[in-house]
């Protein structure tokens, strides 16, 4: 039996709010595949809503059971729940998502939405500098099998300098970013 309308619906919210209860109910009823498949009008998955709130419990649940392909379901803004996670600020499901085994991995960072922006650009433009750092720490900064520019951006946050990196956007336009090491109190 295919989950309704309303229960698609109800189903949702249960992961916008974090409810792991009624999200484990949902997969007793209707199994993995359709919660997988559950979108709403925007075509966000049940991982945006989880990753957009910071729900890291029931994103735990999920990532279990879904398939690794859908950590980089887009959007109608072609916006992943990294996208969300980042703009939110909810550094534990960011780490969660890049470093799910199995996953894509580090290639979530470079994915961009309709608006140009990586998860990384969303991070900086949210103002989350903690976010924005550990994304820069991830990425590829360069390709080739040698010491390089990611050995000296992490020297250069580890001493409290701070790196200065370039996003590209879609239309070719760059725009530099600067990533300081937080602060600790």
């Amino acid at each position: 039996m295919a989950p309704t309308t309303g229960e698609q619906e109800d189903f949702l919210l249960s992961c916008r709010y974090g409810n792991l209860e009624d999200v484990k109910q949902f997969i007793a009823n209707f199994g993995v595949d359709a919660a997988a498949d559950v979108r709403d009008d925007n075509g966000n998955t049940v991982l945006h809503m989880l990753c957009g709130n910071g729900h890291a419990d029931v994103l735990d649940y999920l990532l279990a059971l879904f398939p690794p392909a859908l950590l980089s379901a887009q959007n109608s803004a072609q916006s992943t729940p990294l996208h969300w996670a980042a703009l939110n600020a909810h550094l534990d499901v960011v780490k969660k998502l890049v470093e799910f085994p199995g996953g894509p991995g580090i290639d979530l960072i470079d994915i961009k939405n309709a608006a140009g922006r990586s998860p990384l650009a969303e991070a900086e433009f949210a103002g989350w500098d903690e976010g924005a750092q550990w994304l820069v720490q991830m990425m590829k900064l360069d390709e080739g099998g040698e010491a390089d520019a990611g050995d000296e951006a992490d020297a250069a946050l580890a001493s409290g300098e701070g790196v200065e990196i370039e996003i590209q956007d879609a239309d070719g336009q760059t725009a530099k970013i600067r990533v300081n090491q937080p602060e600790h109190s």
